[in-house]
């Protein structure tokens, strides 16, 4: 795969190696938005077919992005939280069950999990990071070892948000199999750029925003709920997500039950007519590109710098336990707040999460981006 950065309107004088922190938007979801703009214009050009059309081609590309086999498990929804709200409001969860999560995971999968403990007499398991680099092989057996039978959910990152640590969710998942616990995920760090499918990894329920590996505009996301929750009971109840709702003229006939699968838990006025055409169009260019390309690009970008700044005194996750699209770098006796100014003064642009500077690079970049992000780590 070569460089797509034609694709997007990046200023050619910054090295933006920062898409975890938000992706650059591409020219064709930036054109998809600006028409969703202009279709207000005139709103008699807008047909009840267009309130489930495009949501429901976003249902389709996303799934296929994680190879599910039907787009109806597939739910809209305004962000992560929210979709994990919907999530945990249906988990039967009773005092004395644990729910696992990992040190320093994002906030929005920690405290669903921390209220519904708090309400339902359960407690919270924090798999706490080893001290010492490389962190990932220990963190990931302290996380099997953590599941027992009194584990109904662990809630994890497939990596983690500040260092990109790779979970072996593969694993984790056979062991909550046997513990007869639930698996969640959120996907926001890495689905769209590291390789995450449905019938591989199993999971109860997969949550991601758009607005990162995505590629999409802020303020939507999607979900992919398993089977546990067909029948569950979502946040929120909007007419959209209720049975022949298609049927505008019978929409005073309430209906007691809802559209299929995990359309129930779609977010009020899903229909969305500026961000539902971006969110459609950035899904069929990760999925045209393929999601093993994207990597694989990633990979061979940082791969020779990374191994120079390892000689050169820097800590990174060692291979099998780090992405190569999102990835943190360590070093002892310097301050990353510093270093990550430094480097904005190159016109660098990275993030600081804990004591980590996260890179996170994607198809938009080149070989001068990573090396100029090299070239600020060797003068300090």
């Amino acid at each position: 795969m070569k460089s797509q950065k034609h694709l997007f309107s990046l200023d050619p004088d910054v090295h933006y190696l920062n898409c975890a922190y938000m992706s650059p938007m591409l020219k064709s979801v930036e054109e998809a938005g600006i028409e969703g703009i202009k279709s207000k214009r005139n709103p008699f050009h807008i047909f009840p077919d267009d309130f489930f059309r495009h949501s429901n081609e976003v249902r389709q590309e996303f799934a296929r992005l994680i190879q599910a086999d039907n787009p109806n498990r597939i739910s809209l929804v305004s962000s992560a939280s929210y979709g994990l709200s919907n999530v945990a409001r249906n988990i039967a969860v009773k005092k004395g069950d644990e729910i696992l999560v990992t040190e320093g995971q994002f906030p929005s999968n920690y405290y669903i999990w921390d209220r519904i403990a708090g309400e339902k007499g359960a407690k919270m398991v924090m798999v706490e990071a080893p001290e010492s680099s490389p962190k990932g092989q220990e963190w990931n057996q302290r996380i099997l070892d953590a599941i027992n039978p009194s584990t109904r959910v662990v809630a994890l990152p497939h990596v983690h948000w500040a260092d990109g640590i790779v979970f072996n969710l593969k694993s984790i998942r056979e062991k909550t199999r046997e513990m007869d616990a639930l698996l969640i995920i959120d996907g926001t760090q890495s689905v769209g750029a590291l390789p995450f499918y449905i019938p591989e990894i199993q999971p109860d329920a997969l949550v991601c925003a758009a607005y990162k590996w995505l590629m999409g505009p802020y303020s939507i996301g999607m979900a992919y709920m398993g089977e546990y929750f067909d029948n569950g009971l979502p946040i929120e109840e909007n007419w959209i997500s209720r049975r022949d709702s298609d049927d505008f003229a019978g929409l005073v006939n309430y209906k007691d039950d809802y559209q299929p699968g995990a359309m129930r838990y779609d977010v009020g006025e899903r229909s969305n007519f500026i961000l539902v055409p971006m969110a459609l169009a950035a899904l069929r260019q990760i999925n045209s590109w393929g999601v093993e390309n994207i990597i694989q690009y990633c990979d061979e970008l940082v791969k020779p710098s990374l191994k120079r700044l390892e000689q050169q005194g820097y800590l990174v996750e060692e291979e099998n336990y780090r992405s190569s699209h999102l990835f943190g770098i360590r070093k002892k006796n310097f301050d990353p707040g510093a270093f990550s100014k430094l480097l904005s003064e190159n016109r660098v642009f990275v993030s600081v999460r804990g004591d980590a500077v996260r890179v996170s690079v994607n198809v938009f970049n080149e070989k001068e981006d990573i090396l100029a992000f090299e070239r600020v780590c060797l003068e300090v």
